[in-house]
Formats: C-alpha cells, sequence, structure tokens
C-alpha cells in the first residue's frame, strides 16, 4: 500500500482515533476530583519546586524570565519524553488487535498520537495561563508566531516515536534503552539551564534532535520572535519523517502479527 493511500485511510478514520484516544484520557482520571487538571497541576509543581531550586543554585537575577524559561521547556519535554517513552511497547499493548483484525497499524499510532496530544495540549494551556503571570505576553507570542514552532512539535510527536516503536517491535532491548537515553538527553540539553551555561559544549544543544524542537516553541513564546528559515527546514525534515515512518510502516505491516 501507497504512503499516501495509507494516508488517505487513516484521515478517513480521524473520528474514531480521536474518539478512542479521547476515551482513554477520560479513563485515566475517572472518579478524581480535578479530573483531567492533574496534568497541569502536576507540572506547575514540578515548575515551581524546581524554579526555586535551580533559581537558587544558578543564581539566577531574573527569575520571573527563568520561571518562564524553565516552565516552558520542561512541559514541552514531558510531552515529548512520554510519547517517546511509550513508543517501544505500542504494539505490544495492542497485540490482540494486531493478531485478530485487519486494521492498518497507522490507526494505533494515531490513536497515541491523538493521546499525547490531548495529553499535551491541556498541561501546556494551564501552564501558559499560570506563566502568563510573570510574562504578559506569552499568550500574543504563540498565536503570533509561535503557531509554527508548535506545528513542527506536533508533527515531530508523531513520526519520532512510530520509528521508535517500529524498532521496539524488533529489538526488546529499546524498552530499556530508551528511558535512559531520555534521562541522559534530559540533562544534557538546556532545559533546566540556558544554552550559554554548557560553555565549550554548546554544540551538543545543535546537534540534540529533541532540543531542536523544543527550543523554537520557546524561543518564539519569550522573545516573540518570528518564523525563520530554520522552523521552515524543520517542518521539511518532519514532512519526510512522516513519510519515512509511515513506508516503513507498510513495510513492516505483513510481519508485526509475527513479531508480537
Amino acid at each position: 500500500m501507497s504512503v499516501v493511500r495509507t494516508l488517505h485511510d487513516a484521515w478517513s478514520l480521524r473520528r474514531v482515533w480521536w474518539f478512542t484516544a479521547t476515551a482513554r484520557t477520560r479513563a485515566r482520571f475517572a472518579r478524581t476530583l480535578f479530573g483531567s487538571f492533574w496534568l497541569g497541576l502536576s507540572n506547575l509543581l514540578s515548575i515551581a519546586v524546581l524554579g526555586v531550586v535551580y533559581g537558587t543554585v544558578f543564581k539566577v537575577e531574573d527569575f520571573n524570565h527563568y520561571i518562564v524559561f524553565l516552565g516552558l521547556g520542561l512541559v514541552v519535554w514531558n510531552s515529548i519524553a512520554a510519547a517517546i517513552g511509550t513508543a517501544p511497547n505500542l504494539f505490544e499493548h495492542n497485540a490482540a488487535h494486531v493478531h485478530n483484525t485487519n486494521l492498518n497499524p497507522i490507526f494505533y499510532t494515531l490513536e497515541e498520537w491523538a493521546f499525547q496530544v490531548q495529553t499535551f495540549l491541556q498541561s501546556f494551556s494551564m501552564v501558559v495561563l499560570a506563566l502568563s503571570l510573570f510574562q504578559h505576553s506569552l499568550i500574543a507570542h504563540l498565536l503570533l508566531v509561535g503557531w509554527l514552532p508548535m506545528l513542527n512539535l506536533l508533527l515531530f510527536l508523531y513520526w519520532a516515536p512510530v520509528l521508535v516503536c517500529l524498532l521496539g517491535s524488533r529489538y526488546r532491548d529499546l524498552y530499556q534503552l530508551v528511558p535512559i537515553v531520555l534521562q541522559l538527553v534530559f540533562l544534557l540539553s538546556p532545559i533546566l539551564y540556558e544554552k550559554k551555561r554548557l560553555g565549550a559544549f554548546a554544540w551538543t544543544a545543535d546537534i540534540n534532535p529533541l532540543y531542536r524542537v523544543l527550543s523554537p516553541l520557546r524561543q518564539s513564546m519569550i522573545q516573540g520572535s518570528v518564523v525563520g528559515w530554520e522552523d521552515l527546514l524543520l517542518l521539511l525534515a518532519n514532512l519526510c519523517g512522516i513519510w519515512i515512518a509511515v513506508w516503513l510502516l507498510n513495510r513492516e505491516r505483513r510481519y508485526l502479527p509475527f513479531l508480537l
């Protein structure tokens, strides 16, 4: 099956995989007092604690700027890490459906993507509203110049986990390796601290694909920087990534029932 045909079939089922993802979100917070508000509250608590601790450790001069810098970076990173961290065993969780139905596997990847996007947007919106108390222009910058970096983030949240998912179906070592790599990348990424604090190792941030997706959104919202050629190149890379991910998904479709 061609990539175009697969994407067309996936689009025709958009209401189904979006609904099942929404049902998962509702079931996740069933019988809780605050419901999905816990997504934002947990992030805000982490931001508050880490902001005080690392703001003291780094002796930041402008705490308002630092808390916004830290908060935006942390909420975006948590979404990237959650999407990639759960990817290796995606098909294993859906093994019964893969074995007993003829549904295209792209459905399960899109359902997971929709779930991650819904989780991110609920958390992100609450965090941005709270951080707007420290920088009032955040929402305006997001609407005016942050839309392309946001689009790039959402596209990346699909194809990167799909590649990890396909590798995880063949090599079970990824179950153990991915959390370790994510933890190391987090510590090496300028999320809790500014890039300049890396000193001679600042180049590591430039070759860090996760940070290259995170940074433009944070920078556009804080500084109000307009769309540049780097954002357009990242968009092109994301579109190529989606094409490659769907092509590989089609190629591996016949083997998936035997790998699970």
